[in-house]
């Protein structure tokens, strides 16, 4: 007969004890389970900051050794284990009675690549030790100085008394340029040109007939003596220009041509008719711009074109036709119904012209012409004048522009005190200078600014 082992004794309580402490054991690891992601982070944040970073998880068996790990590791395993064990726990069991508690940001690993570059940046190796300075380059010697050798210019000067002034060096002259044989003989061929061309002019004037010649003529304001035995020539085709200083007899004279003003002695005759003997049919072929514009302001500028044209006998068709070129030409057009009052000076010159153009003049006698006009008007006007000349009419102009004058015109006259010191053509006039130049030179020359202490003492 068979016997069964007996059970192993253990006590009156022994199985139980093992059976309760296994209950035991297996209910804590089930609460340990079932811990909310909030104490798990307080416990965690707590043990990282109450602990050193060489400790070991309190997770970890006891019965293994500790092994010094490091603390990047430890909390980034920690890190990932709170955000595992939150997903895990639903919300309604996270929030039991406790606030939540942010979890710090773990702090990012240092990189053992930054320790050499630290150390090489300070000259220092990673023993602690300072790494050897490199050897610097030998310098390069100097170049020795020479020292110029003393000329005569920086020789000193000793005046009287023991003075020493150092001389000023004394400023070279530019070389000639040096011109081949084809540049002289183009040079030489182009003023031979130039003068052949000049020559051909003067010859074409001579062969016109005179226009306008003042013979002897003399005008006196009291004991002054405005014009003084003037005699004077133009011929047809040309454009003639008078300059001269203010209070020249310039004004003077051109009024006494014109006919405005009777003189004392002389003869004036338009094309071979005496001003003042035949002053009705020599004002036929004469237009004039005097210097005092005298119009009748109180009209537009239309009324004012045509009874100039009427005034010289054109009918109302022609001067209608004429009106509207003329305010064409001078760029009048918007004008023409506006008082002349209201004229700006430029536009009251233009519309005084285009009166003295309306009945086809033979000979212009124009007054300073472009004062008070803007240089796009003076242009238009020139070019005007320039046609009207090619087409056999005749200018005679007085003006201060001196460079306007030798540009547009090929006679000139210079008066001075009421006498013609010089007239002909430009080129005989001006001579090898300019105009200007000439015109400055017969008036008596520049006069240097003395005295007037006061006024360069003003800016102080």
């Amino acid at each position: 007969m068979t016997s069964e082992p007996e059970a192993p004794a253990t006590g009156g309580n022994g199985g139980a004890e093992v059976n309760g402490e296994s209950d035991s054991l297996s209910s804590a690891s089930a609460s340990t389970a079932r811990k909310p992601v909030s104490r798990a982070k307080k416990s965690s944040a707590a043990a990282r900051t109450s602990t050193p970073r060489s400790t070991t998880s309190p997770r970890t068996n006891a019965s293994k050794p500790p092994v010094d790990e490091p603390a990047v590791e430890v909390e980034t395993d920690e890190v990932k284990q709170d955000e595992v064990r939150q997903d895990e726990v639903r919300p309604d069991e996270e929030n039991q009675g406790e606030a939540p508690v942010e979890k710090p940001r773990p702090a990012a690993p240092k990189s053992p690549r930054a320790r050499p570059a630290a150390s090489a940046r300070s000259g220092n190796t990673p023993n602690g030790t300072r790494a050897p300075a490199a050897p610097r380059a030998p310098r390069k010697p100097a170049a020795p100085r020479t020292k110029a050798a003393p000329s005569s210019d920086d020789s000193p000067i000793v005046l009287d008394g023991g003075v020493t002034v150092a001389a000023q060096p004394v400023p070279q002259k530019a070389k000639p340029v040096r011109l081949t044989a084809a540049q002289r003989r183009a040079a030489a061929a182009a003023e031979s040109l130039a003068k052949a061309e000049a020559e051909e002019r003067a010859a074409l004037r001579a062969a016109q007939p005179v226009v306008l010649a003042i013979d002897k003529l003399v005008k006196k304001f009291g004991s002054t003596t405005a014009v003084d035995s003037i005699d004077l020539e133009v011929r047809q085709g040309s454009f003639y220009g008078i300059v001269g200083p203010n209070g020249a007899g310039k004004t003077t004279t051109l009024s006494m041509v014109t006919g405005l003003l009777r003189p004392d002695s002389g003869t004036i005759r338009v094309n071979d008719l005496d001003v003042w003997a035949d002053p009705a049919e020599a004002k036929k072929i004469i237009g004039v711009l005097p210097d005092r514009l005298r119009l009748f302001d109180r009209l537009t500028g239309r009324q004012l074109l045509y009874y100039s044209g009427t005034l010289r006998g054109l009918d109302n068709k022609a001067v209608r036709e004429r009106s509207d070129d003329l305010a064409e030409a001078f760029g009048l057009e918007d004008a023409l119904g506006r008082l002349v009052t209201d004229y700006s000076a430029g536009m009251t010159k233009k519309i005084a012209l285009a009166a003295a153009m309306i009945h086809s003049p033979r000979i212009l006698v124009l007054d300073e012409p472009f004062e008070s006009v803007d240089p796009v008007s003076a242009a238009n006007v020139t070019e005007i004048l320039q046609k009207y000349v090619a087409n056999g009419g005749t200018v005679v102009l007085s003006s201060h522009s001196m460079d306007m004058i030798q540009r547009v015109c090929d006679g000139v006259a210079i008066i001075v005190q009421g006498q013609v010191l010089a007239q002909g053509t430009i080129d005989e006039v001006r001579r090898n200078g300019t105009l200007e130049d000439r015109f400055v030179e017969l008036a008596g020359g520049r006069k240097a600014a003395e005295g007037m202490e006061w006024l360069l003492n003003s800016s102080n």
